[in-house]
């Protein structure tokens, strides 16, 4: 039995995270953590009363599960995915907000207690195709940007997808006169610059997360677009996660990497 610590397991995607691996044969919840949480929402969540139930990360103590899904908050999910590592629990990180420099201390932190892992900036399918079609464009039209959409209360801006769309679309265009000098300006940005990739975030109700990217060139133009209109639709690739887990020999970076 492959036992689970569900992070944010009160909230939006942490219920669905909740109702997921109840559903999956082989697979139970040892543990929760929420800062606010209390046994009432054990039992609102249809949860055993001895799931282990923990406020903070720092009291999580050894393997108290085998997995730890993580969909949180970004000022938590470094701290947490953390004590995932050193405790022996395989993370997968499903919260956005982590910098290039969190990731790298992660990876390495991974390498040295020999603990895989994975973080994705988005589980939903489409989200990913669009990433991967996105770079490949991108060796064609060079000139791109993004616009992301997502719900009112999306703590972080540019959002995780877009932010992993336009390192994706870098990687494959070539050289370009717009970005010479390589600035990034994203912190908090609503509208930012990634290495001369504009990207910009709306945050609206009545939205859920949305994504396009598009791409111009002499005489045409290239839309991409996917869009998520329900948070349910991000459990087939979490689903993929826990089935795959024990094949993580790293920390890794896109649920790409294990489809």
């Amino acid at each position: 039995m492959t036992r689970v610590l569900v992070a944010g397991f009160t909230g939006s995607m942490g219920r669905q995270v909740v109702d997921l691996v109840r559903s999956l044969a082989g697979f139970e919840i040892s543990a929760v953590l929420d800062p606010s949480a209390s046994q009432d929402d054990l039992a609102a969540q249809g949860l055993s009363s001895q799931t282990t139930l923990y406020h903070d990360a720092v009291e999580v103590d050894g393997p108290v599960a085998d997995v730890w899904v993580d969909f949180t908050v970004p000022a938590a999910v470094f701290a947490n995915a953390q004590a995932a590592i050193n405790n022996g629990m395989v993370p997968i990180i499903g919260t956005t907000g982590l910098n290039d420099q969190q990731v790298a201390s992660l990876k390495e932190l991974a390498t040295q207690k020999r603990v895989g892992g994975l973080i994705a900036p988005n589980f939903g399918m489409s989200a990913v195709l669009l990433m991967k079609f996105a770079k490949e464009a991108a060796t064609y039209f060079p000139d791109v940007e993004i616009i992301e959409m997502h719900h009112a209360d999306k703590a972080d801006s540019p959002s995780g997808t877009a932010l992993a769309t336009a390192k994706m679309i870098d990687e494959n265009r070539p050289e370009h006169e717009s970005s010479p000098d390589k600035v990034s300006t994203l912190d908090h940005a609503r509208g930012g610059d990634y290495h001369g990739i504009h990207i910009h975030s709306v945050r609206l109700p009545g939205y859920v997360a949305h994504e396009q990217v598009l791409f111009g060139g002499p005489g045409e133009a290239l839309t991409i677009r996917q869009d998520s209109f329900d948070r349910h639709s991000f459990m087939s690739g979490v689903k993929v996660a826990l089935q795959k887990y024990q094949q993580l020999g790293s920390l890794v970076v896109g649920l790409e990497n294990i489809l």
